[in-house]
């Protein structure tokens, strides 16, 4: 496998924008090997705000967040021509081999593990380089609906920048981050290089698979 590809909830706010994506991404599963795990998206949302009025147990939670990558995974599935939804990795490499794109339901691998703390701040992000790190691939790529990483809160600072680069140890320190918080703990050691790009240009995301550049934020790996 070359890389694995997380697509993020957040870009289903746009279903078209969102389709584009999935119909480049199954193109790309024709010449390259990737894994697309889920983001949570509206499903996780939904999670969060039982657990503001509730305060549910964290074990609780983490579980029914990992599940909403479950119905993010079917429902991309289906917008996503010649895909497959898998529950283990060995499945996900042969439905590669036939040039499938497959398309995690991660809670069967990620519920059976105790390698990630069961807390918010282990989301699909941190959740995905797991996953990158147990199949030895090159690169991750975060897909969000944003450029990348910037200096501080674009949403809070007009002159906020994107950054083109960022090491681990930096990374946790940077007001701008739009990873979740235990992401850089799993990257320190890690042997692939992460990359955040925006969803809503989808050949950004073909460029960096096939080596070229484009806008977006890389990660250095740790090792």
């Amino acid at each position: 496998m070359e890389a694995v590809i997380k697509v993020g909830g957040s870009l289903a706010h746009d279903l078209g924008e969102l389709k584009q994506l999935c119909r480049v991404l199954s193109r790309l599963a024709g010449k390259h090997s990737v894994l697309i795990v889920p983001g949570g998206g509206e499903f996780a949302d939904a999670v969060r705000r039982l657990d503001s009025k509730l305060n549910l147990p964290s074990h609780v939670t983490h579980r029914m967040a990992v599940l909403a990558m479950d119905q993010y995974g079917l429902m991309l599935s289906a917008l996503t021509p010649n895909s497959k939804n898998v529950e283990t990795l060995d499945e996900a490499e042969r439905v590669s081999r036939r040039k499938l794109l497959p398309i995690l339901l991660a809670s069967k691998l990620v519920l059976g593990t105790d390698m990630l703390e069961e807390s918010w701040d282990v989301t699909s992000d941190s959740i995905s380089a797991y996953i990158a790190e147990k199949l030895g691939v090159k690169k991750l790529l975060l897909v969000k609906d944003v450029d990348g990483v910037f200096d501080k809160n674009p949403k809070k600072h007009v002159d906020a920048k994107l950054l083109e680069a960022v090491g681990v140890k930096e990374l946790s320190k940077i007001g701008g981050s739009c990873v979740d918080k235990y992401l850089p703990k799993l990257l320190e050691n890690s042997g692939f290089d992460c990359y955040v790009v925006n969803g809503k240009h989808p050949s950004r995301v073909t460029r960096i698979i096939e080596g070229g550049e484009a806008a977006c934020t890389k990660i250095s790996a740790g090792k």
